[in-house]
């Protein structure tokens, strides 16, 4: 073989291999963005969910914070802490999102995730869903805070046991978004 075919022959391989490698690293980005997309979704069910349950829970409670007030302005501070109970659901899908966006590079510096592997999306959504669902214990939550608004009504110096009633279905919601930070913190980390 001369040096002119042998010149062709690295020539043509070199550029198959750079394409080659330049197709690879496209279909990377996409999968990148493709994770962040799931990524994004994760964080919109997550707030979506506990948003309206949260918005519900805090709806049923200012009926009664209302009613309750407008007959004892006294007790408006009262009525307040126990009508508020039901928005922490939306601040734990809050943080999740933050935590998530961060972890995706999407709120600015480097991903702390593989964005290539596509696994790393689907934890994400399940991740999302989780801190979502469990969520949804904010409309018990406002039920019951509406119960002890009207209780405190009537006798104001229930309040704190009103509370104490109101806080037991958020645990549910601490332990979704526990397991969510677990996942988060550990998890994605053993996926990568």
């Amino acid at each position: 073989m001369d040096r002119k075919k042998l010149a062709i022959l690295v020539l043509v391989g070199t550029t198959m291999l750079l394409a080659t490698g330049f197709a690879t690293a496209q279909e990377t980005t996409a999968q990148e963005k493709q994770t962040q997309s799931m990524v994004v979704l994760a964080c919109t069910i997550a707030m979506a969910i506990a948003g309206i349950a949260s918005a519900t829970g805090l709806g049923v409670a200012g009926v009664s914070a209302a009613a309750v007030t407008a007959e004892k302005p006294e007790l408006f501070a009262k009525s307040l802490i126990l009508q508020m109970l039901p928005m922490t659901q939306t601040i734990y899908a809050l943080i999740t999102s933050i935590l998530l966006l961060m972890g995706a590079g999407l709120l600015g510096g480097k991903a702390a995730m593989d964005l290539s592997d596509p696994a790393m999306g689907t934890a994400a959504v399940f991740t999302g869903l989780l801190v979502g669902l469990t969520g949804l214990s904010a409309i018990n939550q406002g039920i019951i805070s509406s119960a002890g608004i009207s209780a405190t009504g009537r006798s104001p110096n229930i309040t704190g046991r009103a509370i104490i009633f109101a806080v037991m279905p958020e645990t549910i919601a601490i332990f979704g978004f526990l397991v969510a930070l677990l996942i988060m913190v550990l998890g994605l980390k053993k996926l990568d």
